[in-house]
């Protein structure tokens, strides 16, 4: 953003001490990796005349505690709806009032006043999806619609599983597998996921986020992972599918907010409300293959995306999905154990 002193005499000192002066010409983002449309990003850059840099992680927790450490240099982060409880109780995110921009009026009504983010005072939708299985049926043939590939894992599929290492989701699943519920404190249900998966780990061959080249190459032949991958490996490869697990699966959203520490907060603000905009949200879909909450974003993405089944959840399906939702401390502790236990 170009900004013009009007008043020389005093421009100087008064741009020195306005967020003015660090906002110009850039904006630092920290985002999953692969996920951002480049596309976009350009579009953004010429309309605003900002130079956009894109630095990647791989976990919320990994996020996290980069964000918690300070010192970053990053104005924006895009954390999963279960973590953005934490990010707002820590004060790590500016109450930068989505709300009360003007695209805010595209956001789907259904999404407007999340539990995680009441009233979107902080967070701009980003991407919505699932977490389920993918398997190359070449490979395969038997159902693929059971966490049972990952924690009982079939004969043919041994040492060609892949596990995506995200703590919540990876413990969800197998807590969901032993006929538990999400964010469960039974310790019994705990010890039961604790077992499955270290009795399921010497099956697998990985414990990566790289699915969507892991996948196409055949160094996996099935893995955890989430819709919009799963997408993209199918377009790549139609042998590859996509399964909403019978035992439960959830769903969940990813969301853009500013850092409380943010050094160019005014070009964060014009992102806010440029991912608000139907045109945008849908190129930014047409990349990463997820679904978004902006109304009218669907014009924009492919014709492939309409009636998918990894974007669309089948009616039948419904019932069994699960809400992502922040745990309670306690059982994040938990839950922190068994997968500290898991990585030895």
């Amino acid at each position: 953003m170009n900004w013009k002193i009007t008043a020389a005499a005093v421009g100087a000192a008064l741009l020195a001490s306005t967020s003015l002066a660090s906002a110009e010409g850039e904006l630092q983002i920290y985002n999953w990796g692969n996920y951002t449309s480049p596309e976009m990003i350009k579009k953004f850059e010429t309309e605003n005349n900002v130079k956009v840099t894109i630095t990647d992680y791989d976990s919320n927790d990994t996020a996290l505690a980069k964000i918690r450490q300070g010192g970053h240099g990053f104005d924006m982060v895009v954390p999963s709806q279960n973590y953005i409880p934490i990010w707002i109780q820590e004060g790590l995110l500016l109450e930068s009032r989505p709300d009360e921009m003007a695209n805010f009026k595209n956001v789907k009504e259904d999404l407007k006043n999340p539990e995680f983010d009441p009233g979107r005072h902080y967070t701009v939708p980003w991407a919505m999806g699932t977490v389920g299985i993918v398997v190359n049926t070449d490979v395969y043939k038997g159902p693929i619609n059971t966490w049972g590939i990952i924690f009982d894992t079939p004969a043919e599929l041994k040492g060609k599983v892949n596990v995506v290492p995200e703590m919540t989701d990876v413990i969800d699943a197998a807590v969901l597998y032993n006929g538990g519920k999400k964010c469960t404190g039974d310790l019994e249900i705990l010890k039961k996921v604790r077992d499955t998966l270290v009795k399921a780990k010497p099956d697998w061959v990985a414990m990566e986020y790289g699915t969507i080249q892991k996948m196409g190459s055949g160094d996996f032949a099935a893995s955890s992972d989430w819709n919009g991958s799963a997408m993209r490996q199918r377009l790549a490869n139609p042998a590859i599918h996509y399964a909403y697990p019978k035992e439960g699966f959830v769903m969940w959203s990813d969301n853009i907010a500013i850092l409380k520490d943010a050094k160019n907060v005014d070009n964060a603000k014009l992102f806010l409300n440029f991912m608000m905009d139907p045109e945008n949200a849908g190129m930014n879909s047409a990349f990463h293959r997820y679904a978004n909450g902006i109304a009218g974003s669907e014009a924009f993405m492919p014709a492939d995306m309409k009636g998918a089944m990894e974007i669309e959840v089948p009616e039948e399906l419904k019932s069994i999905a699960v809400p992502s939702q922040t745990c309670a401390p306690e059982v994040q502790e938990l839950y922190t154990k068994i997968w500290t236990e898991l990585q030895k």
